[in-house]
This record gives structure tokens, sequence and C-alpha cells, in this order.
């Protein structure tokens, strides 16, 4: 019996490459669903950025907290917005196909759920309306990846690189910080338990956004802020608004100079990681370990890598954020979990996240 010759490697995917085989398989009834799905998926790859740029303008409008008083159409919605009313309704039917507005039968538009959304989660549209920055630096894709880009983004971000923040500055990131971080610590504090520690620091916390969450779940601890003396006046102003003044103190510093302040038993560190190169944030845990207590707890939340497994998320999108930003980068929790254990701490089995697109959680200790 003559042998059968292996089928080369790749053969399957010369075949689906094949005008031929797609032209019969979205005629073939078991495949064209499949075909058709492929297809679909493809095309929202390749308008992406039009879907985008439709989202942007709907925040920049304010199209979506107009809506959210009553539906209107589209004529009233251009006369209030400045736009000529036969381009108020190409954005508006492109907004209503993305799901996020509906056309109503009296051709007036309304929110669906996720329009809503944009109005309801904290920190969005500030995102969204800074996107603008990014964008402009991924407009030639091959010059981004090879590395030819002077990124904008890197200087939207002054602090990462040790730079001085003016007022300007300083407010701006903390407010961006601040609403984004409201998930963040929602997120995160489901996933992380507090109980026991009496004293926690968040090194790098902005205005205070994390800490005042976790003061209201945990309200027999005390706590301390330790960022840059630029943001210490927004932070003031957080937490005495919030009644938490006698329970924070807020020492100014740069981690990268300063020594971290001493007497706490758990350290959190939000979304500061992928803002820094492996060395910076390999000095930062070591300051970090040397800070803290034998038991002392360690909690980093921030998006991370799937690692082996790509996450839609972090791979697709933090990744080239952070690589825009051209300091930091976004690394998987087993990437994390080697530096943590190069510096002396114990890295606990990690967690699922609630909502990868917003953070991950690893925790660690140090040895008792």
């Amino acid at each position: 019996m003559a042998a059968v010759a292996p089928l080369r490697p790749g053969w399957t995917h010369r075949l689906i490459a094949s005008p031929r085989f797609q032209g019969w398989a979205a005629r073939f009834p078991l495949t064209q669903g499949l075909v058709r799905r492929d297809g679909e998926a493809l095309f929202d790859l390749v308008a992406g950025f039009c879907h985008s740029q439709i989202l942007s303008a709907l925040v920049q409008f304010d199209i979506p907290d107009i809506l959210m008083e009553r539906p209107a159409k589209p004529a009233a919605l251009a006369l209030r917005c400045e736009v000529p009313e036969a381009r108020m309704k190409v954005l508006l039917q492109g907004a209503a196909s993305l799901g996020l507005l509906k056309r109503k039968r009296d051709g007036r538009f309304s929110l669906t759920r996720k329009g809503a959304a944009m109005v309801g989660v904290p920190g969005l549209r500030d995102m969204i309306r800074h996107h603008d920055v990014l964008y402009r630096d991924l407009a030639d894709p091959v010059a981004f990846f090879r590395g030819d880009v002077e990124t904008e983004l890197a200087g939207f971000w002054p602090y990462v690189f040790g730079g001085e923040m003016g007022p300007t500055e300083a407010a701006r990131y903390s407010r961006l910080m601040t609403e984004s971080q409201a998930m963040v610590a929602e997120d995160t504090l489901r996933r992380v338990s507090l109980r026991g520690v009496k004293r926690l620091c968040d090194v790098g916390g902005g205005a205070g956004a994390f800490l005042t969450a976790a003061a209201s779940a945990n309200p027999d601890m005390a706590l301390v802020l330790f960022d840059l003396p630029q943001v210490v006046p927004q932070a003031t102003a957080r937490f005495a608004s919030a009644g938490l003044s006698a329970r924070v103190d807020i020492v100014p510093g740069s981690f990268r100079d300063d020594s971290l302040p001493d007497g706490c038993d758990a350290i959190s560190l939000v979304r500061v990681l992928y803002d820094h190169d492996d060395e910076t944030i390999a000095d930062l845990l070591s300051k970090c370990r040397t800070a803290l207590p034998p038991g002392g707890r360690l909690i980093i939340s921030e998006p991370m890598s799937g690692g082996d497994v790509p996450e839609r998320a972090a791979d697709a999108y933090f990744s080239l954020y952070t690589m825009a930003m051209r300091t930091g980068r976004t690394r998987s929790f087993a990437e994390i979990a080697t530096l943590c254990g190069t510096a002396g701490f114990d890295v606990a089995r990690p967690v699922r996240p609630l909502r990868p697109f917003v953070t991950s959680v690893l925790q660690a200790s140090v040895s008792s």
C-alpha cells in the first residue's frame, strides 16, 4: 500500500487565502455563515478608525449629554452643534449602526444602553477627548512600530519622564487620573481584601481617588498618599471634601529620588508600573520592599498583557498607548511577578480580573 504524503504545514492557510475557495465557501450552506462572520470581523478592523472617530465626534459635540435630556431629530442637533444637517445625519446614522444611538420611528435619535454608559462611566469621555493625541501618533503605523516617530503623547504626561508639571498640566493629569481611577478602584477593591491592614500607602496616587474608595470600604484604616508636590492641592481638596483629612497623611515626593514613607503595612501601586521602564520599576519595588515590615503587603493594579494568551484590551490598546508614551510598557502578570520576586516579594496566585479592560490585580507580600 502506497504511503500517503503528509500535508505540508500552512496548507490550510493557503487554501483559505484562495479566492476560488472563498467564493465556494461563501455559497456552500455549511460554511457561508462562518465566511460572513469572518468577513464582518475583518471589515470592522478595516473600518475601526472611522468607528472611533464617530465616537470621538459624539463626545466632542456633547451629543450623549444632550440626548440624556430627551431624544432629538438631526435638524435640532445640527443647529445646536453648528453642523450641516446632512452631515449630522451621517454622524447619527453611523452612531446608530455602532449601537450607541437608536433611531426612533418619528426620526428622532435616542441613547442606547451603551450610549448612556458614555455619560455614566467616570473618565470615559475625558479619555476619548484626549485620544486625538494618540491617533496623531499612530497616523503612520509603520513608522510608529519602527520607532521612527517622535510621539506627541510622550509630552502629554511630563511627570513620567521626571519632568516638571505646571499648574495646568497638574490639573489635567489629576482630573483624568481621578476620573478614570474610579472604575479601577472599584474593580481592585472587589478583588483585594484590605482586612487587617492598619495603614495603607498609595504610591503615585494622584488626587487620591483610590485612597478615598479604600477609606470608604475600610473605615478604621489609616491612609498615606505619596505623590509629586504638584498634585498635593488637588488631593488635599479631595480628602477634605470626603471628610478624610484627619485620616490621611499626604507626603510629597518622587519615588525616583526619594524613599517611600515607612510605618505602613501595605503599599498600593495603581496604574503606576506600566508608565515606567524595567529599571525604574525594579528600583521602585526595592523601595517598597524596604519600606514594608515582614508580612507587609504589596498591591499592584493596572491593565496587564495576556502574555502567552494575548488579551485584547491590554495587547491591542494599552501596549500601543504605553509605547507611544516612550517610557513604559504593558507587562504580563508573569513579568510583573518576576520583578516582584527579584525585589524580595512572595507573589500570590493570580485572581481573574472582573474587567480586563479596566484593570488586573497582583498581590504580593514580604516574607515573615
